[in-house]
């Protein structure tokens, strides 16, 4: 169990909650009814600029993303607001999240049943910490990060492993960034993408990677002798350098 310091969680109250998320998100919004919805916001060019998770809260959504990414979408999120009655709302929320069985009000993370739970709660004090490497479990199941392998206005979410990550509806409709997503849905293949790769020694998160003279695409989270890379895969063969570190696909 581990606390989250790092999360910023909102509110968004008012009856066009739904329509007003479902027109701008990669997901489908109307599955709060099932439970907690893993999306992301983009660009009109269908580029990635924050994700998050949003979890029904009786007349209400609530939203949780990285502090680094909080205000910037807040001000996306009122830009798009126009005439919906819609209210967004900082709150004094922190998230716990664990592995194992869960408090009384935790959900269930969407993304990955490794991902464990999540707990919204005014006091976290109450509730026991366990450590968790969670680098490890991310590194183990190819889960992304807000601001480490998902970077904003650069990342794409389908190379980033969103469809996988149950955070994109290909049927919902439009949504911003809708149709380039779509595009890169229908190709034959993505010619770049998260991938899991062994690691001997380690370099810094962003540290390229090199394929002889060539730049095959850059090293993020390392973990037990694994990492995380964004790689071009016609290039990603045979062992590469990423700074000191020797780097291969897993």
């Amino acid at each position: 169990m581990a606390a989250a310091d790092d999360r910023r969680i909102y509110r968004i109250t008012g009856p066009d909650r739904i329509s007003f998320l479902q027109g701008l998100v990669s997901n489908d919004v109307r599955r709060l009814a099932e439970g907690p919805v893993y999306a992301a916001l983009l660009t009109p060019q269908g580029k990635y600029l924050a994700d998050f998770l949003l979890v029904p809260a009786g007349e209400a959504i609530l939203l949780d993303v990285k502090a680094e990414l909080a205000e910037a979408l807040a001000r996306r999120l009122a830009m798009y607001r126009l005439r919906a009655d819609v209210q967004i709302a900082p709150t004094e929320l922190k998230l716990r999240r664990g592995l194992g069985a869960p408090p009384a009000g935790a959900v269930t993370d969407p993304r990955h049943p490794a991902l464990g739970w999540r707990l919204y709660t005014e006091t976290p004090e109450t509730v026991p910490a366990e450590p968790v490497d969670w680098d490890a479990i991310r590194v183990e199941h190819a889960i992304p990060e807000s601001g480490i392998e998902l970077i904003p206005d650069e990342s794409y979410i389908l190379e980033a492993g969103f469809e996988r990550l149950n955070g994109v509806d290909f049927r919902k409709g439009c949504y911003v960034g809708q149709e380039v997503t779509a595009r890169m849905k229908h190709k034959t293949e993505l010619r770049k993408g998260l991938a899991q790769v062994r690691v001997e020694g380690a370099a810094p998160p962003g540290t390229p990677i090199l394929a002889g003279e060539k730049e095959a695409g850059v090293l993020f989270t390392q973990a037990g002798g694994r990492g995380l890379a964004h790689l071009r895969f016609d290039r990603a063969q045979g062992e590469m350098q990423a700074g000191a570190a020797k780097v291969a696909l897993a």
